[in-house]
Protein backbone atom coordinates (compact mmCIF):
# COMPACT_ATOMS: atom_id res chain seq x y z
CA UNK A 1 0.00 0.00 0.00
CA UNK A 2 0.91 3.93 -0.70
CA UNK A 3 0.21 6.81 0.55
CA UNK A 4 1.22 10.11 0.55
CA UNK A 5 0.52 12.81 3.23
CA UNK A 6 1.63 16.16 4.56
CA UNK A 7 3.38 15.84 7.84
CA UNK A 8 4.79 18.56 10.12
CA UNK A 9 9.02 18.11 10.04
CA UNK A 10 10.99 20.95 11.80
CA UNK A 11 8.06 23.72 11.99
CA UNK A 12 7.35 23.02 8.39
CA UNK A 13 5.27 20.75 5.92
CA UNK A 14 6.85 18.48 3.81
CA UNK A 15 5.28 15.34 1.46
CA UNK A 16 6.16 11.97 2.54
CA UNK A 17 5.28 8.68 0.44
CA UNK A 18 5.68 5.07 2.15
CA UNK A 19 5.08 2.25 0.70
CA UNK A 20 5.29 -1.47 1.73
CA UNK A 21 4.76 -3.04 5.44
CA UNK A 22 5.71 -0.50 8.18
CA UNK A 23 6.11 -3.27 10.06
CA UNK A 24 8.81 -4.47 7.74
CA UNK A 25 12.70 -2.57 8.29
CA UNK A 26 12.19 1.13 6.73
CA UNK A 27 14.48 2.44 4.11
CA UNK A 28 14.62 6.35 3.71
CA UNK A 29 15.57 6.99 0.47
CA UNK A 30 16.99 10.80 0.39
CA UNK A 31 16.71 12.25 -3.03
CA UNK A 32 19.34 14.72 -5.01
CA UNK A 33 19.71 18.36 -5.21
CA UNK A 34 16.32 19.95 -7.37
CA UNK A 35 14.56 16.21 -6.98
CA UNK A 36 11.27 15.40 -5.53
CA UNK A 37 10.37 12.14 -4.25
CA UNK A 38 9.21 10.85 -7.66
CA UNK A 39 12.64 10.85 -8.67
CA UNK A 40 12.28 7.16 -6.92
CA UNK A 41 10.14 5.93 -9.44
CA UNK A 42 7.58 3.67 -8.41
CA UNK A 43 8.67 0.64 -9.85
CA UNK A 44 12.02 1.09 -8.47
CA UNK A 45 10.59 1.43 -5.12
CA UNK A 46 8.08 -1.53 -5.56
CA UNK A 47 11.29 -3.77 -5.92
CA UNK A 48 12.54 -2.95 -2.94
CA UNK A 49 10.48 -6.26 -1.75
CA UNK A 50 10.33 -6.50 2.14
CA UNK A 51 11.46 -2.84 2.76
CA UNK A 52 8.92 -0.24 4.68
CA UNK A 53 10.04 2.65 1.64
CA UNK A 54 9.70 5.87 2.52
CA UNK A 55 10.19 8.80 0.14
CA UNK A 56 9.81 12.81 0.20
CA UNK A 57 10.04 16.10 -1.44
CA UNK A 58 13.13 18.24 0.11
CA UNK A 59 11.77 21.79 1.09
CA UNK A 60 11.20 23.74 -2.30
CA UNK A 61 10.59 20.61 -4.20
CA UNK A 62 7.27 18.57 -5.06
CA UNK A 63 4.41 19.13 -3.04
CA UNK A 64 6.51 20.56 0.43
CA UNK A 65 7.03 23.76 1.79
CA UNK A 66 8.08 26.61 -0.93
CA UNK A 67 9.92 29.45 -0.85
CA UNK A 68 10.59 32.38 -2.65
CA UNK A 69 13.12 32.16 -5.99
CA UNK A 70 16.81 33.17 -4.96
CA UNK A 71 15.37 33.01 -0.95
CA UNK A 72 15.97 29.89 0.62
CA UNK A 73 14.85 29.98 4.57
CA UNK A 74 17.17 27.25 5.36
CA UNK A 75 20.98 25.69 4.45
CA UNK A 76 22.10 22.17 3.95
CA UNK A 77 21.92 22.13 7.76
CA UNK A 78 17.86 22.05 7.95
CA UNK A 79 18.09 19.87 4.40
CA UNK A 80 19.95 17.08 7.30
CA UNK A 81 17.20 18.13 9.60
CA UNK A 82 14.17 16.99 7.76
CA UNK A 83 16.03 13.68 7.08
CA UNK A 84 15.74 12.88 10.30
CA UNK A 85 12.53 14.60 10.84
CA UNK A 86 10.47 12.67 8.59
CA UNK A 87 11.61 8.99 10.72
CA UNK A 88 10.58 11.46 13.72
CA UNK A 89 6.97 11.97 12.45
CA UNK A 90 6.33 8.39 10.82
CA UNK A 91 7.93 7.13 14.13
CA UNK A 92 10.74 5.36 12.90
CA UNK A 93 13.66 4.54 15.15
CA UNK A 94 16.25 3.83 13.03
CA UNK A 95 16.42 3.02 9.02
CA UNK A 96 18.55 2.20 5.97
CA UNK A 97 19.42 5.67 4.90
CA UNK A 98 19.94 5.64 0.88
CA UNK A 99 21.04 8.84 -0.22
CA UNK A 100 21.62 10.18 -3.92
CA UNK A 101 24.30 12.84 -5.54
CA UNK A 102 22.99 15.41 -2.77
CA UNK A 103 20.89 13.04 -1.40
CA UNK A 104 24.50 11.24 -0.46
CA UNK A 105 25.85 14.05 0.89
CA UNK A 106 22.48 14.21 3.61
CA UNK A 107 22.34 10.65 4.71
CA UNK A 108 26.55 10.86 5.34
CA UNK A 109 26.38 13.79 8.06
CA UNK A 110 23.24 11.99 9.13
CA UNK A 111 25.19 8.84 9.86
CA UNK A 112 28.03 11.18 11.70
CA UNK A 113 25.56 13.31 13.63
CA UNK A 114 22.98 10.61 14.26
CA UNK A 115 24.07 6.88 13.95
CA UNK A 116 21.63 5.20 16.12
CA UNK A 117 18.74 6.36 13.48
CA UNK A 118 20.69 5.17 10.91
CA UNK A 119 20.44 1.15 10.51
CA UNK A 120 22.84 0.72 6.86
CA UNK A 121 23.89 3.47 4.27
CA UNK A 122 24.15 3.52 1.19
CA UNK A 123 25.54 6.21 -1.28
CA UNK A 124 25.23 6.44 -4.65
CA UNK A 125 26.66 9.20 -7.35
CA UNK A 126 27.82 11.42 -4.49
CA UNK A 127 30.87 12.68 -2.79
CA UNK A 128 31.94 13.33 0.17
CA UNK A 129 30.45 15.75 2.28
CA UNK A 130 33.91 16.86 3.82
CA UNK A 131 36.89 18.78 2.92
CA UNK A 132 40.25 16.91 3.28
CA UNK A 133 39.14 13.90 1.27
CA UNK A 134 42.21 14.41 -1.57
CA UNK A 135 42.50 16.49 -4.69
CA UNK A 136 39.43 14.97 -6.39
CA UNK A 137 38.43 15.89 -9.95
CA UNK A 138 35.64 18.46 -10.62
CA UNK A 139 33.59 18.74 -13.25
CA UNK A 140 34.45 17.36 -16.94
CA UNK A 141 35.57 20.15 -19.47
CA UNK A 142 31.87 18.97 -21.04
CA UNK A 143 29.91 19.61 -18.20
CA UNK A 144 31.57 22.57 -17.45
CA UNK A 145 30.72 24.12 -20.80
CA UNK A 146 27.45 22.80 -20.45
CA UNK A 147 26.37 24.30 -17.07
CA UNK A 148 27.94 28.26 -17.54
CA UNK A 149 26.19 28.17 -20.78
CA UNK A 150 22.50 26.75 -19.52
CA UNK A 151 20.18 29.00 -20.23
CA UNK A 152 16.87 29.31 -17.74
CA UNK A 153 13.52 28.64 -18.99
CA UNK A 154 10.74 30.91 -19.26
CA UNK A 155 9.58 29.28 -15.90
CA UNK A 156 5.45 30.67 -16.61
CA UNK A 157 5.77 28.25 -20.08
CA UNK A 158 5.10 24.59 -19.06
CA UNK A 159 6.28 23.93 -22.21
CA UNK A 160 9.47 25.95 -21.97
CA UNK A 161 10.45 24.59 -18.74
CA UNK A 162 9.62 20.72 -19.26
CA UNK A 163 12.55 20.99 -22.25
CA UNK A 164 14.76 22.84 -20.68
CA UNK A 165 14.61 19.63 -18.12
CA UNK A 166 14.02 17.27 -20.69
CA UNK A 167 17.56 18.57 -22.03
CA UNK A 168 19.18 18.89 -18.74
CA UNK A 169 18.21 15.03 -18.00
CA UNK A 170 19.61 13.91 -21.69
CA UNK A 171 22.82 15.04 -20.91
CA UNK A 172 23.39 13.44 -17.41
CA UNK A 173 22.29 9.74 -19.52
CA UNK A 174 24.79 7.93 -20.62
CA UNK A 175 23.35 5.11 -23.56
CA UNK A 176 19.95 4.82 -24.71
CA UNK A 177 17.41 8.17 -23.78
CA UNK A 178 14.33 7.27 -23.40
CA UNK A 179 12.58 10.95 -24.23
CA UNK A 180 9.01 9.85 -24.11
CA UNK A 181 9.56 8.44 -20.45
CA UNK A 182 11.64 11.18 -19.25
CA UNK A 183 9.04 13.95 -20.05
CA UNK A 184 6.11 12.07 -18.70
CA UNK A 185 7.92 11.96 -15.91
CA UNK A 186 9.07 15.71 -15.94
CA UNK A 187 5.48 17.20 -16.80
CA UNK A 188 4.14 14.24 -13.95
CA UNK A 189 6.60 16.39 -11.26
CA UNK A 190 5.75 19.87 -12.62
CA UNK A 191 2.32 19.97 -12.53
CA UNK A 192 2.72 18.30 -8.67
CA UNK A 193 4.86 21.37 -7.74
CA UNK A 194 3.88 24.30 -6.27
CA UNK A 195 6.75 26.13 -7.85
CA UNK A 196 9.13 24.48 -10.10
CA UNK A 197 11.52 27.58 -9.98
CA UNK A 198 11.98 27.18 -6.45
CA UNK A 199 14.04 23.89 -6.43
CA UNK A 200 16.70 26.18 -7.81
CA UNK A 201 17.06 27.64 -4.29
CA UNK A 202 19.24 24.24 -3.83
CA UNK A 203 22.31 25.61 -6.29
CA UNK A 204 22.03 28.32 -3.30
CA UNK A 205 22.95 26.41 0.26
CA UNK A 206 25.33 27.06 2.03
CA UNK A 207 27.06 24.09 4.60
CA UNK A 208 27.41 23.92 8.48
CA UNK A 209 29.67 22.57 10.45
CA UNK A 210 33.01 21.56 9.34
CA UNK A 211 32.78 17.84 8.88
CA UNK A 212 36.37 17.39 7.75
CA UNK A 213 37.81 14.21 9.47
CA UNK A 214 34.61 12.62 11.01
CA UNK A 215 33.40 10.35 8.01
CA UNK A 216 35.82 7.92 9.59
CA UNK A 217 33.53 8.20 12.69
CA UNK A 218 30.69 6.00 10.45
CA UNK A 219 29.78 3.35 12.12
CA UNK A 220 27.11 2.10 9.88
CA UNK A 221 27.81 -0.41 7.21
CA UNK A 222 28.18 1.28 4.04
CA UNK A 223 27.65 0.36 0.52
CA UNK A 224 28.58 2.97 -2.97
CA UNK A 225 26.87 2.69 -5.36
CA UNK A 226 28.81 4.59 -8.57
CA UNK A 227 28.72 5.04 -12.50
CA UNK A 228 32.00 4.75 -13.93
CA UNK A 229 30.99 7.71 -16.47
CA UNK A 230 29.36 9.92 -13.80
CA UNK A 231 30.40 13.55 -15.37
CA UNK A 232 29.53 15.05 -11.95
CA UNK A 233 31.03 13.37 -9.71
CA UNK A 234 33.95 11.08 -11.04
CA UNK A 235 34.59 7.62 -10.04
CA UNK A 236 37.51 8.95 -7.70
CA UNK A 237 35.28 10.21 -5.71
CA UNK A 238 33.51 6.84 -4.86
CA UNK A 239 36.97 5.90 -3.87
CA UNK A 240 37.45 8.47 -1.46
CA UNK A 241 34.05 7.33 0.05
CA UNK A 242 35.63 3.74 0.11
CA UNK A 243 39.05 5.41 1.97
CA UNK A 244 37.32 7.43 4.44
CA UNK A 245 34.13 5.48 5.80
CA UNK A 246 35.79 2.44 7.57
CA UNK A 247 34.46 -1.49 5.47
CA UNK A 248 33.16 0.67 2.77
CA UNK A 249 31.94 -1.23 -0.06
CA UNK A 250 32.10 -0.54 -3.55
CA UNK A 251 29.91 -1.59 -6.60
CA UNK A 252 30.92 0.36 -10.08
CA UNK A 253 28.08 0.63 -12.28
CA UNK A 254 29.38 0.04 -15.95
CA UNK A 255 28.10 2.05 -18.44
CA UNK A 256 26.29 4.98 -16.19
CA UNK A 257 26.35 8.39 -15.55
CA UNK A 258 25.28 10.38 -13.20
CA UNK A 259 22.19 9.02 -12.55
CA UNK A 260 19.84 5.76 -11.39
CA UNK A 261 18.47 4.37 -15.02
CA UNK A 262 16.12 1.19 -15.12
CA UNK A 263 19.25 -0.77 -17.27
CA UNK A 264 21.17 -0.80 -13.73
CA UNK A 265 18.41 -1.75 -11.17
CA UNK A 266 19.35 -5.24 -12.20
CA UNK A 267 22.45 -4.43 -10.32
CA UNK A 268 21.06 -1.95 -7.77
CA UNK A 269 18.43 -3.64 -6.46
CA UNK A 270 19.75 -7.13 -5.36
CA UNK A 271 22.69 -4.54 -4.32
CA UNK A 272 20.66 -2.89 -1.62
CA UNK A 273 18.40 -5.96 -0.36
CA UNK A 274 21.74 -7.53 0.39
CA UNK A 275 22.98 -4.76 2.13
CA UNK A 276 19.99 -4.30 3.86
CA UNK A 277 19.39 -7.66 5.26
CA UNK A 278 20.61 -7.34 8.91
Amino acid sequence: MTVERLLPVNGVELCVRTSGDPADPAVLLIAGSNSSLTSWPDEFCARLTGRHVIRYDHRDTGRSVTYPPGEPGYGFPELVGDAVGVLDALGVASAHVVGLSMGGGIAQVVAVDHPDRVTTLTLIATSPAAPGAGDLPGLSPEALEYFTTLSQPDWSDRASVVEHFVGVQRWFTVGEFDEDAVRAAIEHDHDRTSSFQSAGNHDLLHGGPDWEGRLEAVTAPTLVLHGDRDPLFALPHADALVDLIPDATLVVLRGVGHELPKSSWDVVVPAILDHTEV
